[in-house]
């Protein structure tokens, strides 16, 4: 397996929340980093163990009776969004036992939508991602990241198209239907290959609810969905100080390439470059994200499109510093490729400009810099620190 870059506190007595989608590698970093090295120091309960799953939703104070008397190790509960309301008899042992907890999820819908709170402060938020090219090292395959995306079980798998699809089915469609997330999962369905037109777009609700016929806020509520099970993101509009008006929408991006290729339909009535358009950017935010969280930067990631027109990709602000990235397929560097990213600099000359490209080397525009792709993969934690 691979290293990843993710650590949590282990050595302090503060729990702690993991959040990521599923088939992110969290249940696997727990027994590699917990169960595998202190086992007799570990309680390990799993959600998705229908046995302990009836056990607990029936009656969530039977939690305190599976935890030994004297017990001071770490407590994992995985999947805890299956029984929601266990987070309250949880918070009672922190309070009143001093127990370390450390809980993971793939949704914080459930926890939010049952009421009930998230600890109240009392655990640390980590999330995790899909690999980077860090973890990846060698292994690091751009076109395979590209076309299958970077979920743990994808990385040298015979078969990477027939796993993304069974991914989407059981985490996708099943789990909101299983959820009650919504009662309609034919339209919810239907719109997932609308919502897969979207990527990197710009978000339209009242557009696409009059594409598939049904009410702007059943879009709405279908996009929120998305977003907490940590399967989409939805990024703002920056517009600090801003002197041009600038777009007030938010773009979208599945959180990962192969699940959106999976999602997104094709046939010969589609061209591959609107399939594989937003791929790119995809993959560079998967970067992003990840490097941003583990790093702990602290960095806002947003985009920004003037009302004119003018536009960058993303833009990172924060206390450790104010990016702009332009993402390019094209391999060579045009005046045109260049303009959004010169404009940006004139609203904001404080930025460090950033043209990310298919070519092969580094190449310097005046204030702008261009790396190659997958250059530019490898060098992001140096950039962003």
């Amino acid at each position: 397996m691979f290293n990843r870059i993710l650590t949590l506190p282990l050595d302090q007595q503060t729990s702690i929340f993991l959040f990521g989608p599923r088939g992110t590698g969290k249940t696997w970093w727990i027994k590699e980093h917990l169960l595998k090295n202190n086992p007799d120091t570990t309680l390990y309960l799993d959600l998705l163990d229908f046995a302990l799953y009836s056990n607990l939703s029936a009656n969530p104070n039977r939690l305190e009776s599976l935890i030994p008397a004297a017990f001071t190790g770490w407590i994992v509960i995985d999947e805890v969004q299956k029984v929601p309301e266990l987070l309250n008899e949880v918070h009672r042992l922190i309070e009143h036992r001093q127990f370390r907890f450390l809980l993971t999820g793939s949704s914080a819908r459930s926890l939010r939508r049952k009421g009930v709170n998230l600890l109240a402060g009392r655990a640390l938020t980590y999330a995790m991602h899909p690999l980077t090219i860090q973890e990846l090292g060698d292994n690091f395959n751009l076109t395979q990241a590209i076309n299958f995306g970077l979920l743990p079980k994808i990385i040298n798998n015979p078969d990477p198209s027939n796993y993304l699809h069974s991914y989407v089915q059981t985490y996708l469609r099943e789990e909101v239907l299983q959820e009650g997330l919504t009662r309609n999962i034919g339209s919810f369905n239907q719109f997932l290959e609308v919502a897969s037109f979207s990527q990197g777009q710009l978000l339209n609700f009242s557009e696409i609810a009059r594409e598939l016929s049904i009410n702007r806020l059943v879009v709405a509520n279908y996009f929120d969905i998305l977003e907490d099970l940590l399967i989409a993101i939805r990024i703002p509009s920056f517009n600090i100080r801003a002197k041009r008006k600038v777009i007030a929408h938010q773009k979208f991006y599945f959180f990962d390439t192969g699940v959106y290729r999976t999602v997104r339909p094709r046939g010969p009535l589609y061209t591959q470059a609107e399939t594989e358009g937003p791929l790119l950017e995809t993959l560079f935010l998967e970067a992003l994200r990840a490097i941003n969280d583990y790093y702990k930067l602290g960095y806002t990631i947003y985009f920004w499109r003037t009302i004119q027109g003018h536009e960058i990709d993303f833009v990172l602000y924060g206390e450790r510093g104010f990016h702009a990235f332009e993402i390019k397929r094209s391999d060579q560097i045009t005046s045109n490729s260049l303009k959004g990213l010169q404009f940006f600099a004139q609203e904001y000359p404080e930025a460090k400009l950033h043209i990310i490209y298919g070519g092969n080397r580094k190449e310097y525009h005046g204030n702008i810099t261009a790396i190659p792709f997958e250059q530019a993969l490898r060098e992001l934690p140096e950039m962003l620190k």
